[in-house]
C-alpha cells in the first residue's frame, strides 16, 4: 500500500515542479489512420499550436486500406501526402508510422513505436482512443498505448531514446460506446472560434471525407463539387452534439461563457499516466475558461 501511495504521490510532485507558467507544453495526439487525430482533438490542437506549444500528430498505420478502387503503396502515399498537407493547416507535425491498414495488433512492435513518439516529443500530455470501438485498428492503437504509458519513463525499455523524466498525463478522446463504461468528459474544449480552421485542415483529406467515407455510407452521388460546398458538407456532419455531460464539464471550465459554445471536444483521464488535479489541468490546457 506504502508503495502504491508514494508512486502516486511521486507522479503528482512532478506534475507541480514541470509546468512553469511560461513553459511550452508538448503534446501528441495518436489516431489508428490519418485524419483520426484531426477529427478527435484537432480545435484543442489549433488552440495549443496558436498558443505557441508544441503537438505531434501520430497516425498508427499508413490508411493502405482505406478506399473502394485505391489500395497499397499508391493510397499510403495519397494518405501521407494529405495528413502531411493537414498538419499543416492544423500548425502541428503530423507523423505516419508505416504499418498496415486494417491489419494493426497491439504488438511489441507498435509499443515501441509509440514510447519512441512520446519519448522524442519529449511528450507533457498524450491524447488517444479508448480501446472499446468497432474498429480493430481503433481498438488496438489504443491498447498498445495504454501498454506504453507506463514504460516511456522506464529507461531499460527502448533504451536508444531517452526515457522520459516524467510520466505524461494520458487522456482519451471522445466515444459514442457504452460498454463496459461509458465516456467521462473530465476536461472539455471550447473550439467555436476555431471550428471552421478544425473542418479546413481536415478537408485536406480528401481521400477520405469525399471519397473513402461517403462510398461507405452511399452518399459518394451527394457530395459536393466546390471546395466551399465540400467544407459545407463536411462541417455539418462533424459538428457533434453537445452531451449534458460535456455541458458540465464547460460550466466547470468555462463559467457563464459555457452558454456560449457551439463546438467542443472532450477528454477523459487515462488512471495509467500521471493524474492531474484541477489546477494541474489549466497548466496543461491553458486555453481552459479563455
Amino acid at each position: 500500500m506504502f508503495k502504491k501511495i508514494f508512486f502516486w504521490g511521486v507522479l503528482a510532485m512532478s506534475l507541480n515542479t514541470v509546468y512553469a507558467q511560461d513553459q511550452k507544453i508538448n503534446v501528441v495526439v495518436i489516431g489508428a489512420h490519418p485524419d483520426d487525430c484531426d477529427l478527435d482533438a484537432g480545435g484543442t490542437a489549433i488552440q495549443f499550436a496558436k498558443m505557441g506549444h508544441r503537438v505531434l500528430f501520430v497516425s498508427a498505420t499508413n490508411g493502405d486500406a482505406g478506399h473502394f478502387n485505391k489500395g497499397g503503396i499508391a493510397l499510403a502515399q495519397i494518405r501521407k501526402a494529405e495528413a502531411e498537407e493537414a498538419g499543416k493547416r492544423f500548425g502541428v507535425t503530423y507523423k505516419v508510422l508505416d504499418n498496415h491498414d486494417g491489419l494493426l495488433m497491439p504488438d511489441l512492435n507498435l509499443r515501441l513505436q509509440l514510447i519512441r513518439a512520446i519519448r522524442e516529443w519529449n511528450a507533457d500530455v498524450v491524447i488517444g482512443p479508448r480501446p472499446y470501438d468497432y474498429h480493430p485498428d481503433h481498438r488496438n492503437t489504443a491498447i498498445a498505448l495504454q501498454d506504453a504509458a507506463f514504460l516511456v519513463i522506464v529507461p531499460n525499455i527502448a533504451p536508444e531514446t531517452p526515457a522520459l523524466k516524467k510520466n505524461p498525463v494520458f487522456l482519451y478522446t471522445e466515444d459514442r460506446f457504452k460498454k463496459p463504461n461509458p465516456f467521462s468528459p473530465d476536461i472539455v474544449v471550447d473550439i467555436s472560434d476555431v471550428f471552421e480552421q478544425k473542418i479546413y485542415a481536415a478537408s485536406a483529406h480528401q481521400s477520405q471525407f469525399f471519397e473513402w467515407l461517403p462510398w461507405l455510407t452511399g452518399e459518394l452521388a451527394n457530395v459536393p463539387k466546390t471546395e466551399s460546398a465540400r467544407l459545407k458538407w463536411l462541417a455539418e456532419s462533424r459538428k457533434g452534439n453537445i452531451s449534458a455531460g460535456m455541458k458540465a464539464g464547460l460550466s466547470k471550465w468555462y463559467g457563464k461563457k459555457a452558454d456560449q459554445v457551439k463546438y467542443a471536444e472532450a477528454f477523459e483521464i487515462c488512471e495509467y499516466g500521471s493524474y492531474p488535479n484541477d489546477e494541474d489541468i489549466k497548466r496543461i490546457f491553458p486555453m481552459l475558461g479563455k
